[in-house]
């Protein structure tokens, strides 16, 4: 795998998600290996993006189902600090589930010359798995980064893992493989 035609793509590590209004303990977990990943990549030069729920209060039909979480300009909404955001790195706010729906990530990992994409963070089986759906859907290879991802439980983790090798031909990797075949 050549590193200029990969991206790393964090789904929502924000800190409602890791300590905030939807902590994940899981989600806590995955923060170093997650950091890895990301510190790795830009040591490669492999683009990082993070794609961030980023909702508007009392608008966003996902709040409906979730309560507020990652309202747009709050802490919630951001980063959590643990995976250093820097200047090279892209942020793609998001309103849905999948990191492409109504956003200009397509576009910038074409602009980017992105093949292949490297899924990272939570959750396994929703965002990370609609967002894998859409970039499987516009033709790009598929890495699941197992241990820089999770979900709310291990049975949701497992289903989403599963779901992302079986249905989009994921190529499940660890982190360390990962950086190893960056170096």
């Amino acid at each position: 795998m050549q590193s200029k035609k990969t991206a790393v793509l964090v789904v929502d590590m924000l800190n409602d998600f890791v300590t905030g209004a939807l902590k994940c303990d899981r989600g806590l977990a995955i923060v170093p290996k997650t950091a890895e990943l990301v510190q790795g990549a830009r040591k490669a030069g492999v683009p990082v993006i993070f794609c961030n729920d980023a909702h508007i209060k009392g608008v966003d039909h996902e709040l409906q189902l979730w309560g507020d979480h990652a309202i747009a300009g709050t802490k919630g909404a951001e980063v959590i600090p643990e995976l250093g955001l820097c200047d090279k790195d892209y942020v793609v706010p998001k309103r849905r589930y999948s990191g492409f729906f109504h956003t200009d990530l397509d576009l910038l990992l074409k602009e980017l010359g992105v093949e292949t994409v490297v899924m990272s963070g939570l959750h396994a089986h929703m965002c990370v798995r609609h967002t894998t759906a859409d970039a499987y859907c516009l033709g790009y290879g598929i890495i699941a980064a197992v241990d820089a991802m999770d979900s709310f439980t291990e049975e949701d983790y497992v289903y989403g893992i599963k779901y992302l090798k079986d249905v989009y031909g994921a190529e499940l990797v660890k982190v360390d493989d990962l950086l190893a075949r960056w170096n």
